[in-house]
């Protein structure tokens, strides 16, 4: 935003120097960019922030100088003479969307005479770097520039009808724009028409076919109030960036609407002549500040300024503060004070925000930096940090985390059900084209996801998925489970190993078993289950070819889903060393055979606690052997590796073998495992 330091004189009286005046601004939060000297003037540019629109016009940067230095504000009142036939014979104003358009107003002027402007007012538009058009075009953007609000102009006599309609735009609309181009609107939009076209394209820019020429005689001016994210995104859309787009996508003061149109009516009466017709069409107006009650109302405790700030302000001028920014005070005590904030200050919502503002008022120099501050550090809570580590091991292991929603259709439900039979909770509003039931498992949204990856071509697609699913309970409300899903083009190895690396991070000595699973969408030979103290913590597996089928794959495709509620009780997140051994280590391969029945697991669980101590890995070595003649019938040839170590000495043959031999007796004796000659 760029200032004038002449036009801020009117306003209000300026510090000796303009070094004074900038760094001071920039101490309250208006940083200085630049400063050029333009003729007798100086042209100040000022970065202001996306909250602080009520600063993108003159006044609202004498608003805040008065403050800073307790000098009046010379705020100019308009009274334009309506001394012409009413307006409601000139125009009307239709609003159809009131949601894109709050407030729309228009005044009328006839017997205007179109011609250059005087050059007091093409050097204030100069020293901001706009250039100047014709007089009623100039007087709108030096109104804009005042105060902040967009106004625009429109030919009156081009206007079908001489009526104003404010609509959305329909799909495929042309709509030419006083930049002379055409733009194809998307719907999106919204447009002030008159009775048979589109005229401006609202709170962006105005059209060609009505804009302001040496003919035009009568001129109506509008002032409204557009919805900021609906500007926003037609200038992007079409690439159109103005200075009403840009003030209207941080938002306009609704009570300075009316104002504006008033000191642009007067300006124009002024300077181009003409007759104002009497009134003003103003459809919307504003919504009145709250007084009476507490809807608008924010309470400041004094205490909250020293916790805050780690300073003490006097409460008398903590009010003047309020008081000088626009602030009505409704309600002051020893312990608090209560205010009703400008209506140009739509920033100004809670508590701290009025603590900021004093803070700034007040002086960021006066705040010792050796203040305490009585503030206790906060800290992760337990769950936080186990699942800041999952997430860390997961995309160390290359998967992106997904979000889908809680929502899915109800085929989903039936696709794949882990941990319920029951019936899922639905809605009776699907919540996305057909989704009405509360899932009862992530791993379907996530082979949803994944399908639509594959659509395009992704070439990797590996995802994970941290969320609750909502399993029915009988006479209450529904269990919340947080679970951890995962999706993956490896296999069931690739994706074991991922769990165990994620088991190993966060619960490095948890004992868990593995289970036969019941297939379903898994292949029943690629897939297990994992249980945790007596809980089932993890289901993983591939996918089985229906099951590719029922999701739409074309790929393999191996999923998991673990529990974190049953994880959360064997976490720890303390890390514990222990001591190598200096001595180095023993191995033996064993052949033993089996029941087809008998699970690795089950071997690796009777060798570690045989061995004891002296185990320190068992490794299962190569695939398991099955043949009829060889070893008979239901029997399979399991190879493993025992490595053992002993942390006081160098273990002998004699003592490895015996352990092998404990070994081989308890397997023998619990699995029925004999040695294979």
């Amino acid at each position: 935003m760029i200032v004038s330091t002449e036009w801020l004189a009117e306003y209000v009286d300026l510090p000796a120097s303009v070094e004074e005046l900038t760094e001071r601004l920039t101490l309250s939060g208006l940083n200085l960019e630049e400063v050029q000297r333009v003729g007798d003037d100086n042209a100040i540019d000022l970065e202001v922030t996306s909250n602080r629109s009520d600063c993108l016009g003159h006044l609202g940067v004498a608003r805040e100088i008065a403050v800073l230095w307790d000098r009046p504000l010379k705020r100019p009142e308009p009274q334009p003479q309506d001394s012409g036939e009413p307006i409601a014979r000139a125009t009307s104003v239709t609003n159809n969307c009131p949601e894109l358009c709050a407030r729309y107003t228009a005044r009328v002027i006839k017997g205007v005479k179109i011609g250059p402007s005087p050059a007091w007012l093409q050097k204030r538009l100069q020293t901001l770097g706009i250039a100047t058009v014709n007089n009623v075009v100039d007087i709108t953007n030096y109104v804009m520039m005042e105060i902040g609000q967009p106004l625009h102009a429109f030919d009156h006599a081009k206007l079908a009808g001489g009526q104003i309609v404010v609509r959305r735009a329909t799909v495929g609309e042309k709509f030419t724009a006083i930049d002379h181009k055409t733009y194809d609107l998307s719907g999106d939009e919204v447009v002030i028409a008159d009775a048979r076209r589109p005229v401006a394209l609202g709170g962006v820019m105005g059209g060609a076919e009505t804009e302001i020429s040496d003919e035009t005689v009568d001129v109506l001016i509008e002032a409204a109030d557009f919805d900021p994210l609906t500007v926003r995104g037609a200038a992007r859309r079409h690439v159109l960036f103005s200075p009403s787009s840009y003030r209207f996508e941080r938002g306009v003061d609704p009570e300075g609407i009316d104002w504006a149109s008033r000191r642009c009516c007067e300006l124009i009466l002024e300077l181009a002549g003409g007759v104002l017709c009497e009134g003003v069409v103003d459809v919307g107006g504003p919504r009145p500040r709250q007084l009476e009650n507490n809807r608008d109302h924010i309470k400041l405790r004094y205490p909250q300024i020293e916790r805050v700030l780690g300073v003490v302000i006097p409460s008398e001028t903590v009010r003047k503060v309020l008081v000088d920014l626009g602030c009505v005070e409704t309600h002051n005590c020893d312990h608090c004070v209560k205010v009703v904030p400008p209506s140009w200050r739509a920033d100004l919502t809670r508590e701290v925000d009025l603590i900021e503002e004093v803070a700034r008022i007040y002086g960021y120099d006066k705040v010792p930096t050796a203040s305490q501050l009585p503030i206790v550090p906060s800290a992760l809570r337990r769950e936080d940090v186990v699942l800041d580590r999952i997430r860390r091991v997961l995309t160390a292991a290359g998967f992106d985390e997904a979000y889908t929603l809680s929502a899915v259709e109800p085929e989903l439900i039936d696709a794949f059900r882990p941990w319920t039979e029951k019936p899922a909770l639905s809605t009776s509003t699907s919540v996305l084209r057909g989704a009405t039931c509360l899932r009862q498992t992530l791993v379907p949204s996530l082979l949803v996801c994944r399908k639509t990856n594959e659509a395009l071509s992704n070439p990797v697609i590996e995802q994970f998925e941290i969320a609750k699913v909502y399993l029915p309970r009988d006479g209450g409300a529904p269990e919340e489970r947080r679970m951890l899903a995962i999706a993956s083009g490896g296999g069931l190895l690739e994706l074991k190993g991922v769990i165990e690396a994620l088991l190993r991070e966060v619960a490095p000595r948890a004992k868990y078993t593995h289970v036969a699973t019941s297939g379903g969408v898994l292949d029943a030979q690629r897939s297990v289950g994992l249980v945790l103290n007596g809980q089932p913590l993890c289901l993983l597996g591939e996918l089985s070819a229906a099951g590719r089928k029922r999701f739409g794959l074309r790929g393999p495709a191996s999923v998991a889903e673990l529990s974190l509620g049953v994880l959360m009780e064997s976490v720890e997140l303390v890390p514990t060393t222990v001591a190598l051994s200096p001595y180095p280590p023993v191995s033996r391969d064993v052949n033993l055979i089996v029941d087809e029945s008998i699970a690795w697991a089950q071997i690796e669980a009777v060798a570690c606690a045989t061995g004891g101590s002296l185990v320190e890995r068992v490794v299962f070595q190569d695939d398991s052997f099955r043949d009829a003649t060889q070893i008979g019938t239901g029997k399979k040839s399991v190879v493993f590796r025992l490595q053992l170590r002993s942390p006081d000495a160098t273990l002998t043959s004699d003592q490895a073998d015996g352990v092998v031999s404990r070994v081989l007796t308890a397997l023998e004796a619990d699995l029925g495992g004999k040695l294979r000659a």
